[in-house]
């Protein structure tokens, strides 16, 4: 299966937020390739999403966090439009500061 999944992780509490939100994004670069900051594609069998979602649900904060996720099928997936550059977002640097 094909999925987009996005995410908003509270970073009120700064080190426990930023905390979360590098786990989160951790887990996501496991399994998928991020496009955006905060939104990640990737193709999964039902183990590897299983797996996947376990980690995010057990990672965010339900009361402070929010997480998407998309399933896209076979069709839609070949009807996506993309503008602007092709290289996938690089926030390495920005994940390791927090």
């Amino acid at each position: 299966m094909f999925l987009l999944i996005t995410y908003d992780v509270s970073t009120r509490d700064e080190r426990v937020g930023a905390r979360r939100l590098r786990r989160v994004a951790k887990a996501c670069t496991s399994y998928g390739v991020r496009v955006q900051k905060s939104v990640f594609e990737m193709q999964l069998g039902q183990k590897e999403w299983v797996e996947l979602k376990a980690r995010l649900l057990g990672e965010i904060d339900p009361k402070q966090d929010s997480l998407r996720v998309y399933f896209i099928d076979q069709v839609r997936k070949d009807k996506i439009e993309h503008h602007g550059t092709h290289i996938p977002v690089n926030v390495v640097e920005d994940t390791l500061s927090l």
